[in-house]
């Protein structure tokens, strides 16, 4: 990059908001894939006005601009694959309104997760989307992939309570839209084209924000299988009686193995799966669900563990989001996948999984979000040996026409980024990307805004 372009940015961020050190465009050049593109330079915008200001000299001079939240992404969207400017989000990180009255929070995309939650907790209020990344993934970011978590199941997922936006277009204008109130049909509804698009369409700069009453009670269940094929299967069935969980999460027997000194309730040896149901609600919807669940559990003759205290359901939990860190302890690698099927299929899925793995030698372990048909597919491997990053990168396309093939998607969560955009195709027909490829061109003209994500060729 250029000292004059490079001067042109600090006139409008600040000299010490551009980064531009070797070791500074080290810090911003990955993300969760693991892969490196080195950026030309960091910007630090503290305003709509710089991030607009920054746009409007990127179509002027044609660099890439690459938005960035905390990189917590694990499909490449927020590596600056074309180098170029990487625009981080750090210092737009301000919980700008809480109105509990109303129950809206307003927040620049800078702001952690996690934190938000606790701050809406002083007021018993909750933001229900809680991604595993929670206590350090930004708003932003989660609302650029559309993030879920384990309480999709009941509460939705980050498009379900992004009700208001600021967004800044490739082209530098700065755009509002959306509403503060429960309805608003005016228009076509932009926030739902917005929300998932990676960074790609524009850049957030405000996001108004959903949020609920604070659930007054909760209780959390470890169920316990020596099948496999029994824990997989029983999920459409629990959901089918009546019980309607906040999360139902699912762990094969390795990565039950990985974090199995991190679940402080006593397992069988012969653990060969386990679900996590969790009941939320006022006090008296909760216990009328655990009779029920207890009493279905029972008649089914499955063994279960009851958490007793909160310090026994924040282990569990510690357990389960560990689970994707931990892994590594077997392979130094993994290709890490988001896919959903339908909830019933969930058992061929896995099935297919346990299949794939014996066929081509290699450890593939499954879990996640059960509930919504989202499994998180892990293959581990050693990308320095040969065969097993040649017999990795089968099992993968081996999947994805799979999980297509049952009617289900390639990402729940986790977006398409740069490493699933050549598999797009499998799901998406060719009228319709051609459509997604004409307002990506209308809105970018310039190509400037996350180039070479999502569509396959760039």
């Amino acid at each position: 990059m250029q000292r004059a372009l490079i001067r042109e940015l600090e006139t409008i961020v600040g000299r010490p908001n551009l980064l531009t050190a070797p070791e500074e465009l080290s810090c911003y050049s990955y993300d969760g894939t693991g892969r490196i593109f080195l950026p030309e330079a960091v910007a630090l915008p503290g305003s709509a006005a710089e991030v607009a200001a920054i746009l409007r000299l990127a179509n002027r001079h044609g660099f890439a601009v690459v938005p960035r939240g905390a990189g917590t992404g694990m499909t490449g969207g927020s590596l600056p694959t074309a180098g170029g400017l990487v625009l981080a989000t750090a210092r737009m990180n301000r919980i700008l309104e809480i109105d509990p009255e109303n129950m809206i929070a307003v927040v620049e995309p800078g702001v952690v997760t996690g934190d938000l939650q606790a701050a809406l907790k002083k007021h018993n209020l909750m933001y229900p989307p809680d991604p595993a990344s929670l206590k350090f993934c930004t708003i932003g970011g989660n609302a650029a992939e559309c993030a879920g978590g384990p309480s999709a199941v009941k509460y939705g997922v980050t498009r379900d309570y992004v009700i208001g936006l600021e967004i800044v277009l490739p082209t530098g204008e700065i755009m509002r839209t959306g509403v503060r109130t429960e309805k608003g049909v005016v228009g076509y509804d932009l926030i739902r084209l917005f929300v998932g698009s990676e960074g790609t369409l524009g850049i957030f700069t405000r996001l108004v924000l959903r949020t609920l009453p604070l659930p007054e009670r909760k209780e959390t269940y470890l169920l316990i299988f020596d099948s496999l094929a029994r824990a997989t299967g029983l999920v459409a069935g629990i959901l089918a009686a009546g019980i309607r969980p906040c999360t139902l999460e699912y762990m094969d027997r390795t990565a039950i193995r990985v974090v199995r000194d991190h679940i402080p309730l006593p397992l069988p040896p012969e653990t060969a799966a386990l679900l996590l149901v969790e009941i939320d609600g006022s006090g008296v919807e909760v216990a009328g669900q655990q009779d029920l669940l207890v009493r279905y559990l029972r008649e089914g003759d499955i063994a279960f563990r009851h958490a007793a205290d909160d310090r026994e359901r924040a282990e569990i939990w510690l357990a389960r989001r560990s689970v994707s860190p931990a892994v590594f302890s077997l392979k130094p690698d993994k290709i890490s996948e988001d896919v959903v099927v339908p909830r019933s299929r969930i058992p061929d899925l896995v099935r297919f999984t346990e299949e794939l793995a014996a066929d081509l030698d290699l450890t593939i372990l499954t879990f996640g979000h059960a509930g919504d048909g989202n499994i998180h597919v892990n293959i581990m491997l050693d990308r320095t040996d040969k065969r097993e990053a040649e017999q990795g990168a089968a099992a993968r396309a081996a999947l994805f026409q799979f999980v297509v093939d049952l009617g289900g998607s390639l990402s729940g969560e986790h977006g398409i980024g740069l490493t699933k955009a050549e598999f797009v195709p499998l799901e998406i027909d060719a009228n319709a990307l051609k459509v997604m490829k004409n307002i990506k061109r209308m809105l970018d003209p310039n190509n400037i805004l996350n180039p070479g994500k999502i569509f396959p060729g760039g």
